[in-house]
């Protein structure tokens, strides 16, 4: 029987660039689909698909008879060293092709996007929620998604860290997302830091009841790294260009930043943990 986690990544494109990096996200996201409990035949709509990281693993587990919509505010030249169109494509190519339709540049609060109540067996939003604007947009995507989902299935990064090793990882997302604060056009990763408190939260003014949560440690994920060198590679040009923002708080991002260049020294890089629920 052939082994899921290598079938999946094997349909994705950045296998070829990285074989073990795709697996080892790959491997994530099955931890969460498993957690949501996706079957066989479900019908899922994704929010924020982006590169089908999670989109590969969703279109395995529901089967021929299932299907995947997935749906991406961005546009598909979006995304280094693979454009988002770039690895759909690769992925529409691939044996789940049938199983998958993604629709990119699509805002899901538009008016031109609807479908019929309860359409979707599961609605999901897998480490997509750091590229909103803020709180009212998420509770109103939310808000939007309980008419047309059975289930909502979240995941996000969880930062109530635990260990000193994760503490990288958090305070590079944390400066982020303070610097954006001052951006009016951006293509950070990170735009609107939410917590797990803020998610639950969020989540039952939107309608949701949250019947489980958990959260799900990676350690070998890559992403800690990832948005440690984006911190440090681009906080001096982002606080010369926030004119707007506060000397006080220039001061306190600098400060923070030193925090981080002394805590990669002292300890090495795990990513955080990922918060995740079920809601209904």
């Amino acid at each position: 029987m052939t082994n899921p986690l290598n079938y999946i990544v094997g349909c994705m494109a950045a296998s070829e660039l990285n074989y073990e990096t795709q697996k080892i996200q790959t491997e994530h996201r099955l931890k969460l689909a498993r957690f949501w409990g996706i079957e066989d035949g479900n019908n899922i709509l994704e929010i924020g698909c982006g590169q089908g990281d999670t989109t590969a693993v969703l279109a395995y587990l529901v089967g021929e008879n299932g299907f995947v919509h997935g749906v991406d505010i961005a546009s598909p030249d979006y995304g280094a060293p693979l454009t988002l169109g770039e690895s759909i494509d690769y992925l529409k190519s691939s044996s789940l092709s049938s199983r998958i339709q993604v629709d990119f540049e699509r805002d899901i609060l538009s008016d031109d996007v609807a479908f019929n109540e309860h359409t979707f067996d599961a609605v999901i939003l897998s480490h997509s929620s750091w590229y909103l604007n803020n709180a009212h947009e998420l509770e109103k995507i939310l808000q939007k998604l309980k008419k047309w989902g059975k289930k909502l299935c979240f995941a996000e990064w969880d930062t109530r860290v635990t260990t000193a090793e994760q503490l990288p990882h958090f305070l590079a997302v944390l400066i982020q997302a303070q610097y954006e604060c001052f951006q009016s056009e951006t293509s950070s990763n990170v735009r609107t830091l939410f917590t797990p408190m803020d998610l639950k939260e969020i989540a039952t003014k939107a309608g949701w009841n949250i019947t489980h949560e958990k959260s799900i440690y990676s350690p070998m994920l890559q992403d800690g790294e990832w948005e440690i060198h984006q911190t440090l590679s681009e906080y001096h040009d982002k606080l010369i260009n926030s004119n707007e923002m506060p000397s006080r708080l220039s001061t306190l991002i600098q400060s923070q930043i030193k925090l981080l260049e002394d805590a990669i020294n002292k300890n090495n890089v795990r990513p955080m943990a990922a918060y995740t629920f079920t809601a209904e």
